[in-house]
């Protein structure tokens, strides 16, 4: 039985609806993550699990048991929030074990239960400063550990690491990682970054707009999106877009637009050849693009660079392809004439299309 569903929830603010039926399942000891852009409904989600919003239409089960009528702390949840939500004048050991006080429970199973999180953390040498003592980072350990002591079955996290600076935030994945591990508990992450959900998740739930736009694995999302929104939000640098048409060659597939001819593999060409619109657009990851200047026409791009950027042992290369922009990353390593036009062969595994109405994939 799933852990945790959601049938049919749907959010309004009066007149206005901003969750549009939203149906999903989260199995037991899954770490799930909500991932998109900012009003696309994930944090509302997130907080109507918790009880912290009202269910306008719908149900919330846990375990088989309907909760949209029960309060926050009948949930059997703890949640971590963006901005840690400590209490300043407690030391970390009281802000860890708030909750256990609250439910007096005895004292040699708080210190116990504190200490075991403390460690598990790295927060043992911390216990006696308080939060103004304490780096963004630190802090928000402490804000997981108080979670932690509750042993709830489920733990929400509300974009827990936005605060953060980019090398904290690496820091904090790989803990949150290995924390997931040792718990084997239900973890719901609502996050925007797209790097936090593909390096966390056993299942990212893609949300725009008030609908899940696609579900699944990491990898099952990133090779296989269901739509042009999905491909273009996974993936760093983002997946390139060109838009073209299909042309019939002698039963052989082609995409043709400003700049570029490109042949299907096989097993698209059938596809595109049966879609009854032209107009499509080409997918292709910038990984997915080689650098050979002996790469045949109809299986290659010709670009010219506008913009090089140099990050170490990667450079990704912004360039021009009649008038469309196209990204590469390749090795920093590999010499270019970055003053005229250079070839890349396309990985033919890695070709999406999209119809340009509907975006849907094809």
């Amino acid at each position: 039985m799933p852990k945790i569903v959601l049938e049919g929830l749907v959010k309004r603010y009066g007149s206005i609806e901003v969750l549009h039926g939203i149906d999903l399942e989260m199995q037991e000891n899954e770490f799930t993550v909500f991932v998109g852009p900012s009003g696309c409904g994930k944090s509302t989600t997130l907080r109507m699990i918790a009880g912290l919003e009202s269910v306008t239409e719908g149900e919330i089960y846990v375990d088989g048991k309907p909760v949209s009528h029960l309060e926050p702390k009948a949930r059997d949840l703890a949640m971590v929030f963006q901005d840690y939500a400590l209490y300043p004048h407690m030391n970390v050991a009281k802000n860890m074990s708030f909750a256990l006080r609250l439910q007096r429970r005895p004292k040699a199973e708080i210190d116990e239960k504190v200490s075991a999180v403390a460690a598990t953390l790295g927060l043992t040498p911390y216990l006696n400063r308080k939060p103004g003592a304490l780096s963004g980072g630190q802090r928000q350990r402490v804000a997981m550990g108080r979670a932690l002591t509750r042993d709830s079955a489920t733990f929400l996290f509300d974009e827990p690491l936005s605060n953060l600076d980019a090398k904290l935030r690496g820091e904090m994945r790989a803990e949150l990682a290995l924390m997931s591990e040792r718990v084997q508990k239900n973890m719901i992450y609502v996050t925007h970054d797209q790097i936090e959900a593909m390096t966390l998740a056993d299942r990212i739930v893609v949300m725009n707009g008030g609908y899940i736009q696609q579900q699944g694995s990491p990898e099952e999302l990133f090779k296989h999106p269901v739509n042009k929104f999905v491909a273009g939000f996974l993936g760093m640098p983002p997946m390139n877009f060109l838009d073209g048409v299909i042309s019939n060659r002698d039963g052989k597939a082609f995409v043709e637009g400003a700049g570029f001819s490109i042949a299907l593999p096989p097993e698209k060409t059938a596809v595109a050849l049966s879609h009854p619109a032209k107009d499509v657009t080409l997918g292709i990851r910038p990984s997915d693009l080689v650098y050979d200047p002996a790469a045949r026409d109809e299986h290659a791009l010709s670009l010219s660079i506008v913009v090089s950027e140099y990050i170490g042992a990667q450079t990704v290369l912004l360039c021009d392809c009649g008038g469309q922009k196209v990204e590469v990353e390749l090795k920093s390593t590999i010499p270019i004439d970055k003053s005229g036009q250079l070839r890349f062969a396309i990985n033919p595994e890695g070709i999406h299309l999209f119809d340009q109405k509907t975006e849907n994939a094809l």
